[in-house]
């Protein structure tokens, strides 16, 4: 029988550095307003001739690098993005394919938006346990920035700019296993965290969210959802190694972790140095615990996220990964 193993994760972030301070001269907020709403104390925004894909390309050939294996290996690409370089075609994943020299082999987006990630594993997952692939590259790759409205101080200082990508692979090892994904989803709830088509005067085309409303949804979804998941699998919290939420606000994680009874040493937090990366946040953070060695081969991780649609989803993922090493 086949299993799906996570074998690497990677990150990359563009070279601008935005501290919130720079937000003040623009919009009546402040660095102390943002980190006592949001816990957010930076972001990286990408240059005007950077997209998305290319932020997902670099992320990818470090994961590719990191896995032990090259770009002919690979023999499926998924990208999961909000923000694409491309309003409908050509896709992210086709344009990663070609930046890392992947040819002759499938590649699609999906959109889940901040579940991205978690929707890119589950469909990892079901190639890999079918059959049909050996060596599935999953990215979530985000220049937000393109689609936020910089006059309104509810979301564009949320948001970031990234990239990150895993690599996985096949194993007979259910040890070292994607033990679990469970995605859903309700689109009745789809106007409180949408970008709205561009009309034909150029209005719309930018992010628009209901802040209060996403975040009562959130906290009580991701609650019901991690339970769920740990119940299905007869898992309790404290034998969680690490918990790696979608880094959108600390108070949603915050509040989601003191429901679950999870220690903070359990917890991985990275939303104060980047913001909300959308469909990168989550691997991005996989990352982050990577190369402070907080992450070892072995080590079972919670991942769960929400996000516009509305979507969310959750999974229980050991690391199949070699041991960082710089």
């Amino acid at each position: 029988m086949y299993y799906a193993a996570m074998r690497s994760i990677a990150s990359f972030v563009p070279k601008r550095c935005v501290p919130n301070a720079e937000f003040e001269s623009t919009l009546d907020t402040s660095d102390e307003w943002i980190t006592k709403r949001t816990g957010i104390k930076s972001r990286y925004f990408a240059h005007d001739d950077e997209g998305s894909s290319d932020l997902g390309a670099k992320a990818a050939a470090l994961a590719i690098e990191r896995a032990g294996l090259s770009a002919k290996d690979i023999d499926l690409v998924i990208c999961a993005t909000l923000s694409p370089d491309f309003m409908a075609m050509p896709s992210n994943a086709c344009l990663i394919s070609t930046k890392l020299g992947i040819a002759d082999v499938p590649a699609f987006d999906i959109t889940a938006a901040c579940t991205g990630f978690i929707y890119l594993l589950s469909v990892a997952k079901s190639f890999i346990e079918s059959g049909a692939y050996s060596n599935v590259l999953i990215v979530g790759a985000e220049k937000v920035s393109n689609v936020l409205d910089f006059s309104d101080r509810g979301t564009c200082v949320l948001f970031g700019d990234g990239a990150g990508a895993a690599v996985i692979s096949r194993t007979q090892d259910k040890a070292e296993s994607i033990l679990d994904v469970h995605i859903g989803a309700n689109g009745a709830y789809s106007d409180l965290l949408m970008t709205p088509q561009k009309s034909s005067d150029g209005s719309g085309g930018k992010l628009q969210m209901k802040g209060s409303e996403v975040f009562k949804h959130a906290v009580r979804t991701l609650t019901a959802d991690v339970l769920h998941i740990l119940e299905r699998n007869h898992i309790s919290p404290t034998a969680i190694d690490l918990f790696i939420p979608h880094q959108a606000n600390l108070r949603i994680i915050s509040a989601v972790g003191e429901q679950l009874g999870l220690r903070d040493e359990q917890v991985i937090i990275t939303v104060q140095k980047y913001g909300n990366t959308s469909a990168a946040s989550i691997p991005m953070a996989i990352d982050e615990a990577y190369k402070t060695k907080r992450l070892k081969k072995g080590d079972l991780m919670l991942l769960d996220a929400f996000g516009g649609g509305f979507t969310w989803g959750s999974a229980l993922v050991y690391f199949g990964g070699a041991p960082y090493n710089g």
